[in-house]
């Protein structure tokens, strides 16, 4: 593990249980069971909102403005989900993208 993973880990918080809470899930109906149990409403439309933000970044075609008024987020959130998209170490966003489009193929 390099440098920057140890220090990213070392400054969030535990993700290891909830991340194998996710894995234990076994199809779309159960995610949405648990996930309507772990969030509150305003918290689930974050990450909707965030997640379409994603697939629309991914799309290509649009703007950053045009992005923020077909998901209603901000231009900072669009700005934000397109840093991660295409800087930050994890790539989570990326990861699952492209396995989207391979199961979809």
């Amino acid at each position: 593990m390099d440098d920057l993973s140890e220090n990213a880990r070392a400054s969030a918080p535990d993700l290891a249980p909830l991340s194998e809470a996710l894995l234990a899930i076994r199809d779309q109906a159960e995610a949405e069971r648990f996930l309507r149990d772990l969030l509150t409403p305003g918290e689930i439309r974050t990450l909707v909102e965030r997640w379409r933000v994603a697939r629309l970044l991914d799309e290509g075609g649009y703007s950053y403005r045009e992005i923020a008024e077909k998901t209603g987020a901000s231009t900072t959130t669009v700005t934000r989900v397109a840093r991660f998209l295409s800087q930050e170490p994890w790539q989570g966003y990326r990861t699952i993208l492209d396995r989207l489009k391979e199961s979809q193929s």
